[in-house]
């Protein structure tokens, strides 16, 4: 059986410091804080789809920056996929989690403590989950040890809401 390395919070930080680095995003370290760099002067313009699924965010979601969102949600992308129809991976597949039932996308093995929420998957539930998933749903799996800036969550998870909803991002 395969043992855990258990790392203590600032060793965490500073791995996913480098990660950040790679894909393109600085200021993050062990003060928790960060933000994104934008990578091109000229992205385009969200597209329509996008722009309604934008609005059907609350504030502050809906006026959030989605290209910060998509550099912060790199975070994800190593245990989740996002594309509609693709495999679950360490984490489920988020295509379409916005409006779903927590914990039951098909042939994903949850564990107890969130098979035993009953709620449905929103900006909230999402704001809380992402700040701490470990203190919001104790006894979960997630090993994700929580996305602390508030704007930086605000953006990732309205970019969740346009890419998994099929805003073409």
């Amino acid at each position: 059986m395969a043992s855990r390395i258990k790392r203590s919070p600032r060793a965490r930080l500073g791995a996913t410091a480098l990660i950040l680095s790679v894909v393109g995003v600085s200021g993050c370290g062990p003060s928790g804080g960060g933000t994104a760099t934008q990578t091109s002067a000229n992205a385009p313009p969200p597209s329509t789809a996008a722009k309604a699924l934008l609005a059907q965010l609350p504030a502050p979601y809906n006026t959030a920056d989605l290209d910060n969102g998509r550099l912060h949600f790199n975070l994800c992308r190593a245990c989740h996929t996002i594309i509609q129809g693709a495999p679950n991976m360490t984490g489920p597949n988020l295509y379409g989690v916005f409006g779903r039932k927590v914990a039951s996308v098909p042939d994903y093995g949850y564990s107890a403590a969130l098979k035993a929420k009953d709620w449905v998957w929103d900006a909230d539930h999402l704001n809380g989950w992402l700040r701490d998933p470990q203190a919001y749903v104790p006894g979960t799996k997630m090993g994700f040890y929580g996305l602390h800036n508030d704007k930086d969550r605000i953006d990732t998870i309205a970019y969740l809401k346009v890419a998994s909803g099929g805003g073409g991002l």
